[in-house]
């Protein structure tokens, strides 16, 4: 898909039963832009990224943005800053689904075998028949 381009990040999320899912929308050597998506009780372990910030979004749900010394709570609407070398990590403490929106900069090396300036099974968006529309599975 070639940007610019209208994404609906609920209908690009790949849930998976097993671990934490993962889509990247766009990426370029200046950027990643991704998804992480949780299914309750779900995590991604404390880590951290030298030469790299990363900023976290939540979408949708809630649990705990988890750093070095303290775990925050957070929830949609929500916004986190690790700077570069700074530990972070997430966990889905809810009930419910988890998804939070991803932007790395700079973007990390495009991953062996792959061309071009972006990756991920994004579409374009498509039109919703309400706010509870979204894909599943």
């Amino acid at each position: 898909m070639e940007h610019p381009q209208l994404v609906r990040p609920q209908h690009v999320a790949q849930w998976r039963p097993d671990r934490m899912g993962k889509a990247t929308i766009f990426q370029s050597p200046r950027l990643l832009v991704g998804l992480n998506a949780f299914e309750p009780g779900q995590e991604h372990a404390l880590h951290g990224h030298e030469g790299m910030d990363k900023m976290y979004y939540v979408i949708e749900g809630a649990g705990l943005f988890l750093l070095e010394d303290r775990d925050l709570p957070m929830e949609a609407g929500q916004m986190l800053v690790a700077p570069a070398g700074v530990p972070h990590g997430v966990r889905n403490t809810g009930s419910e689904r988890l998804l939070v929106l991803l932007a790395l900069a700079p973007a990390p090396p495009l991953a062996q075998g792959r061309t071009g300036g972006q990756r991920g099974l994004v579409q374009p968006c498509r039109a919703s028949s309400g706010p509870g529309d979204r894909a599943r599975g």
